[in-house]
């Protein structure tokens, strides 16, 4: 196998994009545990406690998402100074990890997409326990 420094640097896009879109959740997150520490401090609901248990696993995951994010990124800049300076067989095994990195950081991202789906079904039970309490009483 031949690897040329096009190779690592073709990762380079891809790993800017990815950070783009960690960073854009992580500060949504951000925003909604600002909104929850004030519903939190109004009443202590468990709904409002379930939504921060999740939000906290959440944020962990974005940060590890954006942890092995810059270890590809890292390995992929020491793919590519292994490469200046001829070193082809550590420039490939750093390459391979450095694309192992950002497979793992994006599988922790599908991870934190799907339990995103879990924050929504707090709100949507908790809706549909106020509605059908209205339906009782009326």
């Amino acid at each position: 196998m031949e690897l040329t420094l096009t190779s690592p640097a073709v990762l380079f896009p891809a790993i800017s994009l990815l950070f783009l879109a960690y960073t854009n959740r992580f500060l949504h997150l951000s925003a909604l545990v600002r909104k929850l520490h004030s519903d939190w401090l109004l009443g202590h609901e468990p709904e409002v406690r379930a939504q921060i248990d999740n939000l906290k696993r959440r944020i962990e995951l974005i940060r590890w998402c954006q942890a092995a994010g810059i270890i590809s990124l890292l390995g992929c800049l020491a793919s590519m100074l292994c490469l200046l300076i001829d070193q082809t067989r550590p420039a490939i095994g750093l390459f391979a990890f450095s694309g192992i990195a950002m497979a793992f950081s994006l599988m922790l991202a599908l991870w934190e997409v799907m339990i995103s789906g879990g924050a929504l079904k707090i709100y949507l039970n908790q809706m549909s326990h106020a509605h059908a309490s209205k339906d009782k009483s009326s």
